[in-house]
């Protein structure tokens, strides 16, 4: 509004009902049509409309502002508190997951099921995905620890595993957008710095000889299309 900030309602976060779940553990009290708890939230990066919830049950719903009634889509792979969810920073259709469930999951618009997962041995406080690649992020656990992966290097285990501090655990962690630093925050309000090593960070692909008419961003786009294109096909 002209002279203050107003609140506007999207969407009402609606209970799913996972009737398999009740079947599997009768002994639980049936659920209740309800609202679902939200822990988190991601805008797609090139489509405004487009956005992600994790949600305290461990469901994660992909949502359309153009259509505020009804998820697009729900994935149901974690069985724990949702805390990030993270759409790639170059490719619109990969997002990123992590969970109290100890995995961080990788995902694909189009599946339901992750294309990868990882874990940690740990909850998983962050996750988040590195500005200068499509393939590179990072993550922080409740041990305090801080991992760095590079799929593009290394498909199945991070690259990288560092302690931040061992009396608080690892709650968030974000990159600098134009140095080699991550920034890790911990539940005793500390914020911890790191430098990236060079093996570590590596600046997008530019376009070379054979590339012509091609962006940084197409370059990024289809490194991560080769990531994908070598996993395993039962995925699909």
């Amino acid at each position: 509004m002209k002279n203050k900030l107003e609140a506007e309602e999207i969407l009402k976060l609606k209970l799913i009902i996972d009737k398999e779940k009740q079947m599997l553990d009768s002994k639980k009290e049936a659920f209740h049509y309800g609202l679902a708890g939200g822990m988190c939230f991601d805008f797609n990066k090139q489509n405004d409309n487009l956005f992600l919830v994790g949600t305290e049950e461990g469901y994660i719903h992909l949502c359309n502002k153009a259509f505020t009634n009804q998820y697009t889509e729900t994935y149901k792979d974690h069985y724990l508190a949702v805390y990030a969810v993270k759409w790639n920073e170059y490719h619109p259709k990969t997002f990123l997951s992590c969970s109290a469930d100890w995995t961080i999951k990788l995902w694909l618009i189009g599946l339901t099921r992750p294309i990868k997962s990882f874990d940690l041995g740990n909850s998983v406080g962050d996750v988040t995905w590195a500005p200068y690649s499509s393939t590179v992020f990072a993550a922080v656990t409740s041990e305090g620890k801080l991992y760095v992966y590079d799929l593009d290097q290394n498909k199945h285990t991070h690259l990288c595993e560092q302690s931040t501090t061992k009396k608080a655990k690892a709650l968030h962690v974000a990159f600098n957008y134009s140095d080699p630093i991550i920034l890790v925050g911990d539940d005793k309000g500390g914020v911890i710095s790191f430098k990236l090593s060079t093996s570590l960070y590596k600046g997008p692909v530019q376009p070379g000889e054979d590339d012509v008419g091609k962006t940084v961003k197409d370059m990024e786009i289809a490194k991560m299309d080769k990531f994908l294109a070598c996993q395993d096909k039962d995925i699909y």
